[in-house]
């Protein structure tokens, strides 16, 4: 087990607010670099090297969004479109195209699942997922948004359909974003769970750790595609930050 923890958090996580409790984003504030960067930027290193297969899955009809995403991240969070950079904690990357995730997993915290429409609703087809919250990519890749929330009691009929006029109204330049809040005993951040298996709800007061992610909606303007981006935090229970104004 890793324990890699934030000081803070750019946002109060425990702010009650109604599924699915979007806002709307701003381009500049989609990546976020905190104090965890470098710590989170080796654990994603070695669970791409050690559990590839478990945290990457990319369809050959998303190439051209992973394409263009990996520019869009360049464009953000680097100089913009080269061959290498020089990541904040001083490792230098190489820029592969042909592996476009890969990649995207060695530059920035954040995971990245894309989404694209197929008849009427959007279906995961590809996906760099190094931290996820107790479920697993290879259960949902190629699946369409209903059934990747089917473990979710709170995501009913109701929700399902919101969420999907939702994703087809995403406009590239208007990205939104949302939290979530999770009680774990376990800080490690790569933590894949069965459907068929879920985890208990914890309680805060029974819990070690504040496990949130914050999840923003992006379109991209040539593929279409969505991108669904997630950077996740986790802090110790008993010690929580004052927090931060939302980001």
């Amino acid at each position: 087990m890793s324990i890699i923890l934030q000081d803070k958090i750019p946002y109060d996580p425990l702010i009650p607010r109604a599924l699915p409790g979007i806002q709307p984003a701003k381009i500049e504030t989609w990546l976020h670099r905190d104090d965890a960067f470098d710590a989170q930027m080796q654990r994603r290193e070695t669970l791409l090297y050690e559990r590839r297969d478990d945290v990457l899955a990319l369809s050959p009809e998303a190439e051209p969004a992973a394409q263009e995403l990996l520019d869009l991240v360049l464009t953000q969070a680097y100089s913009g479109p080269t061959d290498h950079v020089e990541r904040p904690d001083g490792v230098s990357v190489r820029i592969d195209r042909g592996k476009p995730l890969e990649t995207l997993c060695r530059l920035v915290q954040e995971d990245f699942c894309i989404l694209q429409k197929q008849g009427d609703e959007h279906v995961l087809t590809g996906a760099i997922l190094c931290f996820p919250a107790s479920w697993r990519l290879s259960e949902k890749f190629m699946r369409p948004l209903v059934d990747i929330h089917v473990p979710v009691a709170s995501y009913d009929d109701d929700i399902a359909r919101r969420v999907q006029r939702l994703f087809d109204g995403i406009r590239p330049d208007r990205p939104l974003w949302r939290f979530n809040v999770l009680w774990y005993e376990d800080p490690e951040l790569f933590q894949p769970r069965s459907a068929s298996e879920p985890r208990k709800t914890r309680d805060r007061a029974i819990t070690s750790y504040l496990r949130s992610e914050r999840q923003t909606l992006l379109r991209l303007p040539e593929t279409g595609a969505v991108v669904f981006s997630i950077h996740t935090y986790v802090l110790a229970a008993n010690s929580l930050p004052e927090m931060e104004n939302p980001a």
